[in-house]
């Protein structure tokens, strides 16, 4: 009898053990998977700034507009100065094509054509981030500016754009800067393009706000004071932007280094590695980590993969000239297959009818260009080297509009 029971009591215990240890890791993955209750455990156990801030956020927001900080006033009166001056247009004056790519342009030859014969009214600046392009143009031999190595969703984004502004500014001429990428095609001729940019009173910036996970759930409160919730915004990289906003750009030390060291993509593979061998401290440590480095919002990411391409641009203008940035931008791109990256057009996308929906089709709201009504778009992306011949052939045989 006493060897039965004592053989009843060693079944029974790894069995309450093993049910135990199931109910705290489904409790902690729980707390890993709700932001929110996590966030609330940990502050109880471990306050910090971060919750201090959230908790001050709960409650009525100050009626009082809150003191500047020196940095800011400084920045504001630099901002203000520069608004001042508008550029002057001249007979000279030109439109900067700015090339963002990893090594040669596989549209090289479609750009020759787009340039032909407008020469004196462009100028090229090409950042190549991982290896010397190799030209087929002429337009292009020897513009490659002194380039760095740059990663998608990295603040290495950012720099290489004000790198490539940096460069086409030191050319007083150039008085509106386009952002390209190596899978960028025009879908205007040359004169449109020139014309529609040059004499625009606005930087066509992407400019929105998104309430979900991927746009102010990328928010992260060590932004503050400079950069409030109410101003975070998000669009796309791909801009054109007037002299004016290129130079205050280039000014601007305050709030792109707020960027640079708050809105950032977290690693990986550390993460991976975490994840696979340490799946109970991890879960367990989370929020509390999370809520010394980055604040957490209820339901959102909280700050964790805050891609500053999508973000500084669109906040830090529309901040300072809200009125003097068209909220879209001239580059069209498909998202309609819902993936991170947007939809590739193939060889055998490329027709006439497909191109003619690039110049035709308009964004929910009408595009206004200078109060009137014009069309949205002036290029277009993100296209294979393999439609190069076909996108040649339409571009060729379309119309100069």
């Amino acid at each position: 009898m006493v060897g039965s029971r004592k053989q009843q009591i060693t079944q029974k215990g790894p069995t309450w053990i093993i049910v135990l240890v199931c109910l705290a890791c489904l409790f902690l993955i729980a707390l890993f998977i709700n932001p929110l209750l996590s966030h609330t455990a940990v502050c109880k156990f471990f306050p910090t700034q971060a919750c201090r801030i959230h908790n001050h956020d709960d409650m009525h927001s100050n009626p009082f507009p809150r003191e500047l900080t020196d940095n800011e006033i400084e920045s504001r009166v630099v901002v203000k100065e520069m608004l001042k001056f508008n550029s002057v247009r001249t007979k000279t004056s030109k439109v900067a094509f700015l090339f963002m790519t990893p090594g040669s342009l596989p549209f090289e030859k479609l750009w020759h054509k787009f340039f032909q014969g407008h020469e004196g009214k462009f100028s090229i600046y090409v950042h190549a981030s991982k290896e010397k392009p190799v030209h087929v143009s002429r337009y292009f031999v020897g513009r490659e500016i002194h380039s760095e190595p740059v990663g998608w969703g990295k603040f290495s984004m950012v720099e290489a754009e004000k790198r490539l502004l940096a460069h086409a500014l030191l050319d007083p001429d150039n008085q509106h800067f386009a952002l390209l990428s190596e899978s960028c095609i025009p879908v205007r001729h040359f004169e449109f393009v020139y014309n529609y940019l040059l004499f625009t009173n606005v930087s066509f910036i992407e400019c929105y706000i998104d309430p979900g996970p991927h746009g102010n759930g990328r928010y992260i409160h060590h932004m503050l004071p400079e950069v409030e919730e109410k101003d975070f915004r998000k669009g796309s990289q791909w801009f054109t932007m007037k002299r004016q906003h290129a130079i205050i750009v280039m000014a601007d030390s305050l709030y792109f280094t707020k960027f640079k060291y708050h809105c950032r993509v977290c690693t990986m593979l550390l993460t991976f590695t975490c994840l696979m061998f340490f799946p109970l401290l991890i879960a367990w440590t989370n929020c509390w980590f999370l809520s010394m480095f980055k604040h957490v919002q209820p339901g959102m990411e909280g700050g964790r993969n805050c891609y500053s391409d999508e973000h500084y641009l669109p906040t830090f203008l529309n901040m300072v000239d809200p009125g003097g940035i068209a909220n879209w931008s001239v580059t069209y791109v498909d998202w309609s297959e819902g993936k991170w990256h947007p939809r590739s057009f193939s060889a055998q996308d490329i027709t006439s009818n497909l191109m003619k929906y690039f110049t035709k089709t308009v964004l929910f709201t009408p595009c206004m260009w200078n109060g009137s009504k014009r069309p949205c778009y002036l290029f277009a992306r993100k296209f294979y080297p393999e439609t190069i011949d076909k996108l040649i052939h339409l571009f060729s045989n379309s119309s100069s509009s």
